[in-house]
């Protein structure tokens, strides 16, 4: 199977993460503004994983003819 370009998936990777770490900044950071910021950076990252990497690959499959060209 070919390959994505390297800049295609960096694009693709930032489309994901994005607006996924503004969701968590509106959604929970207001619910955890008195947290230590060591663990803030580890629920921030346990929540925004799991769900980067279900979005990537419903991204991916939305635009696989073009990531792949």
């Amino acid at each position: 199977m070919k390959t994505p370009k390297k800049w295609k998936m960096a694009l693709i990777t930032w489309l994901c993460i994005y607006p996924l770490i503004n969701i968590i900044f509106v959604t929970v950071m207001p619910l955890i503004v008195s947290w230590h910021p060591l663990l803030k950076t580890l629920l921030t990252t346990i929540i925004l994983v799991p769900l980067m990497g279900i979005s990537i690959n419903l991204l991916r499959k939305q635009v696989g003819d073009w990531l792949y060209k």
